[in-house]
């Protein structure tokens, strides 16, 4: 039986149907359900096995990107969600989804640090290819060596922490942004594009288990998505796909 994905939507969610994709091409079964349908019940958490955070602009990412998607969270299956983290349930947060993980407390989790997502450093909307680069132990990218390529489109990503020498000493930097070769951007742009320091590109929890990331890997499981498609050099052809990482957080429930 295929593992079961939930994909909660909230208003101004508009990658819920990339990353549904991506799930399929993985060998799941994915459940895009409307942040409604939890809150009155007809939908339970608990009957799934994976939940994953879409991107997007939700609420038109009013009060800051993600804020209020992740009160949602919080507010209303705050409890369910931690319980399913506790029982070692993946979950990936992606773009406007690692926002609303970040903002609220669940990612980079349990360290005495402050995190959020600031502004580009470029002072506009960033919308272009990147490299990852995986550096720690996740669920998500285990066995992965190779940089994955695959866009980004935020104007809020730059990963700020009141110390980032923690967060990295306790291995929570799962990606940063890097060549193709797999060396690190080295904070200059636009190899990192919104000036994260230390490139950190997604984070995850003490457990391994749960990641969020600001660039779009949904969005570079085929061939197909790839503007280098066919060609030579780094980034074409088949080269830094990302289905692997989709393939395997299912794995891990598997």
């Amino acid at each position: 039986m295929k593992p079961s994905v939930l994909i909660p939507v909230a208003p101004g969610t508009n990658r819920d149907g990339d990353l549904a994709a991506a799930f399929e091409l993985a060998g799941a079964t994915p459940h895009v359900v409307p942040l409604s349908e939890l809150r009155d019940g007809a939908t339970d958490l608990a009957d799934h096995q994976i939940l994953a955070v879409p991107g997007g602009f939700s609420y038109g990412d009013a009060l800051g990107a993600g804020r209020l998607f992740g009160l949602d969270l919080v507010n209303f299956f705050g409890e369910t969600l931690q319980g399913a983290v506790a029982a070692g349930m993946p979950v990936i947060g992606i773009c406007n989804g690692f926002q609303a993980l970040v903002r609220h407390g669940i990612l980079p989790g349990m360290l005495e640090v402050t995190a959020t997502l600031g502004h580009n450093d470029s002072g506009r909307f960033e919308c272009r290819w990147v490299n990852l680069v995986p550096t720690s132990a996740s669920v998500w990218t285990d066995g992965l060596s190779e940089p994955l390529r695959c866009p980004v489109a935020h104007g809020e990503g730059r990963f700020i922490t009141s110390d980032l020498g923690l967060v990295e000493r306790a291995d929570r930097v799962a990606l940063r942004y890097g060549h193709a070769d797999g060396s690190l951007a080295g904070e200059v742009y636009p190899t990192n594009p919104n000036g994260s320091e230390g490139d950190v590109a997604g984070v995850t929890d003490s457990t391994g288990r749960v990641l969020g990331l600001m660039p779009h890997p949904e969005d570079h499981v085929t061939e197909r998505q790839d503007p280098l498609r066919g060609r030579h050099g780094a980034g074409g052809g088949t080269l830094g796909r990302c289905l692997p990482l989709f393939e395997r957080g299912v794995a891990a429930v598997r």
